[in-house]
């Protein structure tokens, strides 16, 4: 039988450690968070290797070493309302919820959206919030937001979401597929969008966030 609370600790040390991960309140919310309890029961034996974790077709739990440095580069506080894009079974979400103050977790795949409130529910998350719709469009009903993390690779970013960030507030995104990607953040000033570029970052695409074809005559 598998020991979780013995191999969550050796994710951290281990994998989450050692890639320049040291925000005290990352770590901590990676140590609380069950992971195990967001992957089928087929998977639970793979829930703590360094390696993304398909949850349905297209569809991954992030690795842990680089979805801790993307949490650790968006600097979040406790006064912070977070949009989650793409929250899949929850588990960002329930990470979130250690660090922010309110979190929206939108997720656009209906059965996906029933696991994560039902594992956000099971572990007590009670500022999170699930709800359902179009990744791309965000969700306007809870904007604006200081932080919208995109749980995922996508090759831009949809104006919608941009237009959901309070002022002063940062989107955080892997921007570009494969190897080439950064990890990047978008910080909303004076009503204008600055974009700064913090380390290169391979991580699973997001479906629907594909740039449309611009016609060539």
């Amino acid at each position: 039988m598998i020991d979780f609370e013995a191999a969550r600790i050796k994710m951290v040390e281990h994998q989450i450690r050692t890639t320049d991960v040291t925000s005290h309140s990352v770590l901590r919310a990676f140590l609380s968070v069950p992971r195990e309890a967001f992957v089928s029961e087929k998977a639970k034996p793979l829930a703590y290797l360094d390696a993304d974790i398909e949850l349905s077709p297209g569809r991954y739990l992030m690795e842990a070493s680089p979805l801790a440095k993307l949490l650790q580069a968006a600097e979040i506080t406790k006064n912070d309302r977070v949009l989650d894009v793409g929250a899949g079974t929850g588990y960002v979400a329930a990470l979130l919820s250690h660090l922010a103050g309110s979190v929206t977790a939108l997720e656009s795949d209906g059965a996906l959206c029933e696991l994560a409130a039902a594992n956000l529910n099971a572990l007590g998350c009670p500022n999170v919030t699930v709800v359902t719709g179009d990744l791309t469009n965000g969700y306007a009903a809870a904007a604006p937001y200081d932080l919208i993390f995109v749980n995922g690779s996508v090759e831009e970013v949809p104006a919608a979401l941009l237009e959901q960030l309070a002022e002063g507030g940062r989107l955080v995104a892997v921007i570009g597929y494969g190897n080439a990607a950064q990890a990047k953040i978008l910080l909303k000033e004076h009503g204008s969008i600055s974009e700064s570029s913090r380390f290169n970052l391979s991580v699973k695409p997001l479906p629907g966030f594909a740039k449309v074809k611009e016609f060539v005559f």
